[in-house]
């Protein structure tokens, strides 16, 4: 339960204080972050593994530290996705809250992500011989998740000065097409609609330019030109510079500002090091980041979800896939395997029926996804028997949304035909093949 102070207790806005050498607090703390989450023994935080375990415990112990009321287990919330060789990988979200005061407002939330994970260990070959390859992921993302938790403690302290709530999430596995975030607007969070507005840390450390990315929503556009004297100015950017979780976000409708440096020269790379970070710049793109949360918070109104302007097409023609400049993405994945693997197989059910009579083969189902991400008009256009058109027809048709087709810089509604096959193996049981 939020503990209710008088307004005077923290008046000011958070501002670390200096100590010996320089340096301030907030940057030693940066600093000690990044060098826990790029170590050796973490082997890069690829999805699911040990690595990424670790990482996610001490996000919580961090978060906890600071005054974070934890709504999972130091675990994390787990979840799993299912492996083209038959396994599947077990991912984790961090979950922690701060309580807005406002009795109003308190049950309406702003949400601040970070992606936990990075790349596992690779093998090069030099003059035949093996050498392990790690990726210890400085900028991307430990950048961001250090972020993501000094953020947490600014809010903590603070916590009398925003009168919503503040949640804020490690997403895992989120360069498995944003499975963590994926999973926390559709299986694990119960109040999507009661979330305002979404800021998500990604890549912070290194990088030319410090870009706040809206997908040109006008009232986040306006918010952010007018945060008082920021320590740092984004630069406000209509082009997406790097995909990342806040695109689940926007699948949802829900107004999203993405912070990131974008791609840098060490990008997926052994020389992604801690010693690449301007900890100093860090500090200060915190700030604003920390000034922008609080103005979300304390909105009276909350910032419409905006489509981009003069981005719509008025015409009604439904366009091939093959015909269009931007193909439909579905969690962020143009790719129609991902489709497939993510939402399809997962949910398709062998009908019993179809079993005893030893029925099996590829459905070919086309569906259109319209200009605002919604699928439609499904229908089996290849049919193999009335019992697996009917099931393969029902999961498409409650698919969640797609990022729509684009045609000239135009939303196009987008024709898309995909294959689901239906297999037996000899225990009569269904087969997820991608």
């Amino acid at each position: 339960m939020l503990l209710m102070l008088l307004p005077w207790a923290a008046s000011a806005q958070f501002r670390s204080t200096m100590l010996q050498g320089d340096e301030s607090e907030t940057v030693q703390a940066l600093r000690g972050h990044v060098s826990y989450w790029t170590a050796a023994a973490l082997e890069g935080r690829a999805a699911g593994s040990e690595g990424e375990k670790e990482a996610a415990e001490y996000l919580y112990d961090i978060l906890e530290g600071y005054g974070v009321e934890m709504v999972c287990p130091r675990q994390g919330e787990t979840f799993g996705i299912a492996r083209d060789n038959g396994d599947t990988l077990t991912s984790r979200n961090i979950i922690g809250i701060v309580q807005g005061y406002d009795v109003k407002l308190r049950d309406r939330y702003i949400v601040v992500g970070a992606r936990l994970d990075n790349l596992a260990p690779g093998v090069l070959t030099v003059d035949g011989e093996p050498h392990v390859q790690r990726y210890p992921g400085a900028n991307g993302n430990a950048s961001g998740l250090a972020m993501l938790a000094e953020l947490a403690r600014m809010v903590s302290i603070n916590a009398v000065l925003f009168r919503r709530s503040v949640i804020f999430v490690g997403f895992g596995a989120s360069r498995e097409a944003f499975a963590g975030s994926w999973y926390f607007l559709n299986r694990s969070f119960s109040d999507v609609p009661g979330i305002d507005a979404m800021i998500n840390l990604d890549m912070l450390g290194a990088g030319e330019e410090f870009y706040a990315y809206t997908a040109s929503n006008a009232d986040l556009n306006r918010l952010v030109a007018a945060i008082e004297l920021p320590p740092v100015k984004p630069v406000l950017t209509a082009a997406e510079p790097y995909p990342s979780d806040h695109r689940s976000f926007y699948s949802k409708q829900i107004p999203s500002v993405f912070f990131t440096r974008g791609i840098y020269v060490q990008h997926d790379s052994p020389r992604d090091t801690p010693d690449i970070l301007d900890y100093e710049l860090m500090e200060r793109e915190l700030e604003t980041v920390y000034s922008l949360c609080r103005d979300l918070a304390n909105l009276d109104r909350a910032p419409d979800f905006i489509a981009e302007s003069g981005s719509e097409s008025k015409d009604d023609k439904v366009y091939a896939y093959d015909a269009v400049d931007f193909k439909p993405t579905f969690l962020g994945s143009a790719y129609l395997g991902t489709f497939l693997e993510k939402w399809v197989y997962p949910y398709l059910k062998y009908p019993p029926q179809a079993v005893d009579e030893k029925v099996q083969g590829t459905v070919h189902v086309r569906f259109t996804v319209d200009r605002k991400g919604k699928v439609g008009d499904v229908q089996v256009v290849r049919s193999v028997h009335p019992l697996l058109d009917a099931e393969a027809e029902k999961v498409i048709a409650a698919s969640p949304k797609w990022k729509p087709a684009k045609l000239n810089g135009k939303t196009v509604p987008c024709r898309i035909t995909v294959p689901v096959e239906f297999k037996l193996t000899k225990q009569a049981t269904f087969d997820i093949k991608k």
